[in-house]
């Protein structure tokens, strides 16, 4: 699932005053020209920057995935208790705006190209779906309430390693790369869209 979406204001200065009846160089009403666009870029990157660096932790992509973990445990070499469990999780892949500046902005006027340098992707917390989940008792221990909840306790914590190993998968990770490439590309670009500068392209890419 995806946060939603990030609401970006840019505020446009509008060029006012009256222009005099009287002759101007071409060169001038160029030099003015260039220079209120110009200004007009840079408000909209800066603009862009500050509201996705008070967005913080950005989602960027999900995976759903199932972990199949055992746990077994003795006493005295004569009982034994045993489970097996199945758990679906979900786990959410993040990029942390609020390392984002300015300084990861570039813009090229010639090549009419914003650069942007992302944080890395970060795993979050595992979110497990205690309610889905299947589990199979076996042993003597396995009448005991207590030695149950232990299998449970040492099952999660097995089936949490296998869930951060599952997402960081290489394909896993770039799928999420790709997810937050396209995001932070799209929220650069409608502003600039919007100013009137369609034939601007944005590339996002990692650090």
């Amino acid at each position: 699932m995806r946060k939603g979406a990030i609401l970006i204001v840019s505020h446009l200065a509008v060029a006012g005053g009256t222009y005099a009846l009287t002759d101007r160089r071409p060169v001038d009403t160029e030099a003015k020209h260039t220079g209120f666009f110009q200004v007009d870029k840079t408000k909209i990157l800066s603009t862009t920057v500050e509201s996705l660096r008070e967005e913080g932790q950005l989602l960027v992509f999900s995976y759903k995935g199932t972990a199949t973990v055992e746990a077994e445990r003795t006493w005295l070499w004569l009982f034994g208790g045993h489970q097996n469990l199945v758990v679906p999780a979900v786990v959410p892949y993040y990029v942390d705006l609020s390392q984002l500046s300015l300084a990861d902005v570039t813009y090229d006027d010639r090549a009419k190209l914003v650069r942007v340098l992302l944080p890395r992707v970060t795993v979050g917390d595992i979110a497990f779906q205690p309610e889905q989940a299947i589990t199979t008792n076996s042993g003597t221990l396995t009448y005991s309430e207590e030695q149950v909840e232990a299998l449970r306790r040492m099952n999660f914590l097995n089936a949490r390693r296998g869930m951060i190993s599952q997402a960081q998968q290489p394909g896993l990770l770039n799928s999420a790369r790709r997810a937050a490439i396209t995001d932070i590309q799209n929220y650069f670009e409608i502003p600039l869209r919007i100013a009137g500068m369609p034939d601007v392209k944005v590339v996002a890419t990692f650090k």
